[in-house]
């Protein structure tokens, strides 16, 4: 994945992130009645998206600073957010082979460019010549995207409390398989939460079993 942030000139606080997506795609060819044949190949996606990031003027300094060398690491990139993108796996929409032509030259040359340590993913070069087929795929990918930005935070802080009263717990008389039975059973830790059909209040009341 590659990714980009820009200041946006007319509207100052705002950056546009470039997101370029690379996708290995493994498929199974089928000649007639034969074994399949696994065939590998990369599939691109770019998106861009307008996210605000507020502004920072201030030049950043750190000890990453290389001896005897200008405290360059940070100047750079002290007026531009940081963007994160998460993303699940793929889905796999639709996959359809095509006969390659001269109609779609500017995906020949967009193809061409791809980074090495992308290439380097491939157990052998990528194809992008006019020979033979190619197979489209139609993926959908749900992704997240955020700016990020160091921020000076005040936090309360107190010093470490010592308990001044002793707890008595330690000297209950009480049963514990008669405490454990006024526990609630905890219902939620078990299952995922529902929010169509929520569980009634009964189920709540279970009370626990000691054995």
């Amino acid at each position: 994945m590659y990714i980009d942030v820009e200041p946006i000139g007319f509207n100052r606080g705002f950056y546009t992130v470039d997101v370029r997506y690379f996708y290995r795609v493994t498929a199974d060819a089928f000649v007639g009645a034969a074994r399949p044949v696994e065939v590998c190949g990369l599939c691109v996606f770019d998106k861009r998206v307008i996210l605000f990031g507020s502004e920072g003027t201030a030049k950043v300094f750190s000890s990453e600073a290389a001896f005897e060398a200008l405290d360059e690491q940070n100047i750079r990139k002290t007026n531009l957010p940081t963007a994160v993108v998460e993303a699940v796996d793929p889905i796999v929409l639709n996959m359809k082979l095509v006969e390659v032509c001269e109609c779609r030259p500017c995906c020949d040359c967009e193809l061409t460019e791809i980074p090495p340590c992308i290439c380097a993913c491939f157990g052998s070069d990528l194809c992008f010549g006019g020979e033979g087929k190619r197979i489209y795929v139609t993926l959908g990918q749900f992704s997240i995207i955020r700016l990020e930005r160091d921020s000076q935070l005040l936090m309360p802080a107190y010093d470490y409390c010592m308990p001044e009263k002793e707890c008595a717990c330690g000297n209950c008389d009480d049963d514990p398989c008669e405490i454990f039975r006024h526990v609630k059973f905890p219902v939620d830790e078990f299952f995922p939460p529902n929010s169509i059909a929520p569980c009634g209040e009964g189920y709540r009341d279970f009370k626990g079993c000691c054995s």
